[in-house]
């Protein structure tokens, strides 16, 4: 198996039954090997420096309905909030002052955040702080919408594909949402020129060995300059309450397998990882992964963007932490980097 590991670090493709094996291999020694191979190859690229991004949960309103996400709009418990552009422009200014260089809105698909008022928010951080990339994760959107965005002063866009077969697509989300408008949006987005990020939960109700491997396959020939790896975690107010959360060890060796895939790639160690395992955060470094994203959103509010239930915000996962944070990478020969780190 080793050789199949150097081969992927070499830049070669593996065949679909050895990314089988690898992906159900239950080695300690082969695992260690895989993350060891991926960690060196992010040390070569980028050093034992982490990335960090300021992340502002600008909504926790949604139009849509997916089956696994506690903000879905059937979730009738969630105490709804919104964030004013001033409240924006508050979590960024607090940001800026404790060194982050990237800001990333995620929301829900909320109607109330018209393309005018999205254009007018992004407008003003790029104007207040235009030495900062702004990345946006605000789910599917038109070509236009994305081209104004874009136009306006967004760098980056995260848009989870979730799943790259069809009928898992359709068994995770409601019939009015379309797998095949998802892949168009997702290139839509780079044919604009947005640094794109794509990417999978890892356990997802009815997922398969199969289903991981086509993702592996488009992420592979789409090339997207950040990958979003992380385990499934269960919300209680969802139809798949009472699902198992997805494996910690699965996600590692695809984190692994990423980094040697796309060298360059920027992969976060997601606040998922961190929910599920004390050490998940640093442990997804370890694997090869290079980005953390603390939490900037106002405390009052954090509890209220609950995707799965116990998600970390506090702490090194905040960006009060930032000491905490440093102390953790530390322990591990890693250093925060303040840049705004563009895909190289």
């Amino acid at each position: 198996m080793k050789k199949w590991i150097d081969r992927l670090a070499q830049g070669k493709s593996l065949d679909d039954n050895i990314l089988s094996d690898l992906l159900t291999c239950n080695d300690a020694d082969i695992l260690s090997y895989l993350h060891q191979q991926a960690r060196e190859t992010s040390l070569t690229i980028f050093g034992n420096s982490v990335y960090i991004r300021g992340l502002i949960e600008v909504s926790n309103c949604c139009r849509n309905d997916c089956y696994y996400c506690g903000i879905r709009k059937s979730n009738t418990l969630v105490e709804r909030y919104r964030l004013t552009k001033e409240d924006i422009l508050d979590c960024c200014a607090t940001g800026y002052n404790l060194g982050f260089r990237t800001f990333v809105l995620q929301g829900g698909e909320d109607r109330a955040l018209s393309i005018s008022v999205l254009t007018d928010i992004v407008t003003s951080i790029r104007n207040q702080y235009p030495d900062c990339a702004i990345t946006l994760s605000l789910g599917e959107m038109s070509r236009h919408d994305y081209q104004t965005l874009y136009d306006a002063g967004a760098n980056r866009y995260l848009l989870r594909h979730e799943t790259y077969d069809e009928k898992h697509y359709s068994l995770l989300h409601p019939y009015e949402m379309s797998f095949s408008h998802r892949i168009n949006s997702l290139k839509a987005l780079r044919e604009i020129g947005f640094q794109t990020g794509t990417g999978i939960m890892v356990g997802s109700p009815g997922q398969t060995v199969e289903h991981l491997i086509q993702d592996i396959r488009f992420i592979e020939s789409f090339k997207p300059q950040m990958v979003g790896i992380g385990p499934f975690i269960p919300h209680s107010q969802t139809p798949f309450a009472s699902e198992q959360p997805g494996s910690i060890e699965q996600t590692l060796t695809l984190i692994s397998i990423f980094r040697l895939m796309l060298p360059h790639a920027l992969i976060p160690s997601t606040t998922a990882l961190a929910s599920l395992s004390k050490d998940g955060r640093e442990r997804g470094i370890l694997a090869g992964a290079n980005v953390v994203m603390p939490n900037l959103s106002p405390t009052n509010i954090r509890k209220n963007y609950s995707l799965y239930n116990n998600k970390a915000s506090l702490g090194a996962e905040s960006a009060e932490g930032l000491k905490l944070l440093k102390d953790q990478l530390q322990r591990i020969d890693y250093t925060i980097s303040y840049s705004r780190g563009d895909f190289h």
